[in-house]
């Protein structure tokens, strides 16, 4: 049985969908949600599904007991969902390939430091572009830039507020994460 833990920072929708996904299949489970953010309220939600939730704060984040906390759980797979604290370098190191982000945007556009959420669908409008998407990618030390496992496009009208590229986005997260990460678990089994 693979071991699943998702770090989350905020509603959790992508991290409720994964949850659900694997709640009645054998190959893999949701051991935990991990939060840096005690007011998330995924919390509430993964309570409501009796999924266990740790709040670590950013003292422990940046120390090596972090790193012993991610350990105690044994994953086979770390999913940065909503996720926006960069993942410590000795983390990465003992995780090679094994943890993964989804990023709201067709990587390598819109990535980076401060690209999340709104003010990527917002740089996506400005720039007047015709598509957007998603990518999910490994997580490595630079942000958004590791190696692309998928990505998910959707047209953009040119009337779109940043409001609707959001939905249309956040559609594509819903609809594709968790099954990439059941291909990238039988892809790694």
């Amino acid at each position: 049985m693979n071991k699943l833990i998702i770090l989350a920072s905020g509603s959790g929708s992508n991290a409720i969908k994964i949850i659900e996904y694997f709640e009645n299949q054998n190959d893999a489970v949701v051991s935990a949600v991990l939060t840096d953010n005690r007011h998330a309220s995924v919390l509430d939600k993964c309570k409501a599904l009796d999924i266990p939730t740790v709040y670590f704060s950013a003292a422990l984040f940046g120390s090596s007991a972090f790193k012993d906390l991610l350990n105690s759980f044994h994953p086979d797979l770390i999913i940065l969902a909503g996720f926006l604290k960069k993942i410590p370098s000795e983390v990465i190191v003992k995780y090679p390939d094994k943890i993964i982000n989804i990023h709201p945007s067709l990587l390598p556009k819109y990535g980076g430091k401060g690209m999340y959420g709104a003010n990527v669908h917002k740089a996506v409008k400005e720039n007047k572009e015709l598509e957007s998407g998603v990518s999910i990618h490994y997580v490595n030390e630079n942000y958004d830039e590791g190696q692309i496992i998928a990505q998910y496009k959707v047209d953009i009208d040119i009337d779109d507020s940043v409001e609707q590229i959001a939905k249309k986005v956040q559609r594509l997260e819903h609809l594709h994460f968790a099954p990439t990460i059941e291909t990238i678990l039988k892809n790694n089994g």
